[in-house]
């Protein structure tokens, strides 16, 4: 499907002599060996919000190892104008490094452009690396547009039960985000031959019918229920 992204070149503001070089030592420093050296940087980056540094940014963001910098870098992201920083952490999806796609996904979900939602694709909702399905699940009901969440519920299913503490959280969250959109489907697990998953669709319904219960709760009591069921 054709996007109509607007060009760079349209949104690329002025930069004046005096803010050239600082810029230029910024961008050096966003792969210096100190991570409170490339957390100033990125913060400068962001601040001057040039979109011609937004390949810089992204490229960072699939090797930055300190969480409180990429956190940075996707702040330095978000300021960009999404035109151009879109279509490029798109093209950051089909990475073979699992941070890029992570990040990737974690920015759009920031960003919020709902130009991006194509690209989430099942492959990425259903990715191997529990960190990137996690960003999916975040991005995607950022983006899901109006009436598709009922199917993306349907995808999401698929993963109940799935990984360790975190990961299982979040996909609940995501189901929570979702709403009574998600309730039909998480009805349907309930049936699931996997002990794990049904558990999981359990204590996700109550957390969609009361967000503010804990999850660990509402685990608890759907191993009551499974028991007494």
């Amino acid at each position: 499907m054709a996007r109509s992204w607007l060009s760079a070149e349209e949104v690329v503001p002025v930069i004046t002599q005096e803010t050239e070089a600082g810029l230029v030592r910024a961008l050096e420093g966003l792969a210096h060996g100190s991570a409170s050296v490339r957390l100033r940087a990125a913060l400068e980056v962001g601040t001057a919000a040039d979109p011609r540094c937004a390949d810089a940014l992204v490229a960072r963001c699939a090797v930055e190892p300190e969480f409180f910098v990429r956190d940075m870098l996707t702040w330095a992201l978000v300021r960009q104008p999404a035109a151009v920083t879109v279509p490029k952490l798109v093209a950051e999806l089909d990475s073979e490094c699992a941070q890029a796609r992570s990040q990737a996904l974690h920015t759009l979900s920031k960003i919020g452009d709902r130009r991006a939602w194509p690209a989430l694709t099942r492959a990425l909702l259903t990715d191997s690396d529990d960190a990137v399905a996690r960003s999916a699940w975040r991005a995607a009901v950022v983006l899901v547009p109006e009436g598709g969440g009922g199917d993306l519920a349907a995808v999401l299913a698929t993963q109940l039960g799935r990984g360790g503490r975190e990961t299982r959280l979040s996909l609940s969250r995501a189901f929570v985000a979702l709403g009574e959109e998600g309730m039909p489907v998480l009805r349907a697990a309930e049936a699931d031959p996997a002990p794990r998953a049904r558990e999981h669709a359990l204590a996700t319904q109550r957390l969609v019918r009361d967000p503010d219960a804990g999850f660990e709760w509402a685990v608890e009591e759907a191993r009551r229920i499974m028991v007494g069921g």
